[in-house]
């Protein structure tokens, strides 16, 4: 007799779940595959820092496959799903993460799988990579892996100083996983986590966006989809031009919190919307962060002006300020997408995760080779993972001639 999913039990879920993200990761399956025949990470100890969620489950479950000894704990509060950590410790992995869990609770963890004492480390926002730095700076570590555009700026910034201890593959810079992973899917996902959140209809609303880097960039673009009137705060002028001609309007954050009423940060940076904005905020705004970090929304701040706050809704809290208007801030301020919905889908995160496997694999093999620097995925194995996808999309690659790729290769040729 078949059950209701709601009857089963939490690692059965998560088993699940994960099963249904792999039906959906494609490249990563190819990857799997080739790791369990040639064991590239046989012997290795890898301690993940991630998001606990079946995309995550699917990439631990690659890298075992290959050969690695792995333990994974969470790189963000909110961002665990219980039931992939209970199927993940079902099938021998260590996971250390609940969602919700405290600051101390979430250091406690990072410690735990720095305690396997690993080979490699996979990060998402450098808060790994911090403690081994400040805290475990006598621990041997052969490379690491960030994931995340704050986690390599925070990385570039600690190798301009001459403070990176070894090398590190800046996975976030490959093509193949800023140019979908950032744009398709952060666009998508903190739209659905604001859904989620609030059921409201984006047709019509003022969205206010913070940001156009390439997570900018996709959060604007769904939300215009969705008939959004949408508008954008950007600090470099280039990609403030780029949002115009994408046909958002560009405007400063001051005048931008008197004209949204939705508002959605994905900057990288502190404090984008502070006390002089919640001032000016409309009856009603909806507040949102999509960057890493929970510091672009200040938030003390908010409630330092707030005379009441309740949760009014799962994911979802009110704050009335003394003349009677409502700011709505949801998941926390944290990441809006892992907070208040799933992440990413898996069939982006599917490149994502195929360069975090292919990187871990490079580095091994060129460990001799590196100093500690950020470095970037090699383009051909980029391209790989492109190809794969395009494929499992039934798509086909042109290829050109020989005439083609000599015309292209020379200079002496006419109008």
């Amino acid at each position: 007799m078949d059950h209701d999913i709601a009857d089963i039990s939490l690692k059965d879920k998560g088993h699940l779940r994960i099963e249904w993200a792999a039906s959906r990761m494609p490249v990563l399956a190819a990857i799997r595959e080739r790791f369990e025949k040639e064991q590239p990470l046989a012997g290795y100890r890898i301690a993940a820092c991630m998001h606990v969620t079946t995309e995550t489950a699917n990439l631990m479950l690659t890298l075992v496959a290959g050969g690695a000894e792995v333990a994974l704990s969470a790189s963000n509060p909110l961002s665990t799903q219980d039931d992939v950590a209970a199927a993940l410790v079902d099938v021998g992995i260590p996971t250390y993460a609940v969602r919700g869990e405290s600051s101390d609770k979430f250091y406690e963890h990072i410690n735990a799988i720095l305690d396997t004492k690993p080979h490699i480390v996979f990060d998402d926002g450098a808060d790994t990579t911090t403690v081994l730095h400040k805290e475990r700076s006598d621990q041997p570590i052969l490379g690491g892996m960030e994931e995340t555009t704050t986690g390599v700026i925070r990385l570039k910034a600690m190798a301009k100083d001459g403070v990176l201890r070894y090398p590190i593959v800046a996975v976030n810079d490959s093509a193949t996983k800023h140019l979908f992973d950032n744009r398709h899917g952060t666009g998508q996902s903190s739209l659905d986590g604001i859904l989620r959140a609030t059921n409201i209809l984006f047709a019509g609303r003022r969205v206010v966006v913070a940001g156009f880097g390439d997570c900018g960039w996709g959060i604007a673009t769904r939300a215009k989809g969705l008939g959004a009137d949408v508008i954008v705060v950007e600090s470099d002028p280039v990609r403030a031009v780029a949002a115009s001609m994408e046909g958002h309007r560009v405007m400063t954050s001051e005048d931008a919190a008197a004209a949204g009423n939705v508002f959605i940060t994905a900057t990288g940076n502190i404090h984008v919307f502070r006390a002089e904005h919640f001032a000016a905020m409309p009856d009603g705004s909806i507040i949102a962060n999509a960057g890493h970090f929970d510091v672009e929304l200040d938030l003390v701040a908010l409630d330092d002006m707030a005379v009441s706050r309740r949760v009014i809704r799962d994911n979802l809290e009110e704050f009335i300020l003394p003349d009677g208007r409502a700011i709505l801030v949801v998941a926390e301020g944290r990441l809006v997408n892992l907070g208040a919905a799933e992440g990413h889908p898996a069939d982006v995160m599917d490149m994502s995760f195929a360069d975090q496997a292919l990187a871990a694999e490079w580095i091994i093999e060129q460990a001799d080779e590196l100093d500690a620097e950020v470095y970037t995925l090699p383009e051909e194995l980029d391209n790989e993972v492109a190809r794969l996808k395009l494929e499992a999309l039934g798509g086909g690659l042109e290829i050109l001639t020989d005439e083609q790729i000599e015309y292209q290769a020379s200079w002496q040729h006419g109008t």
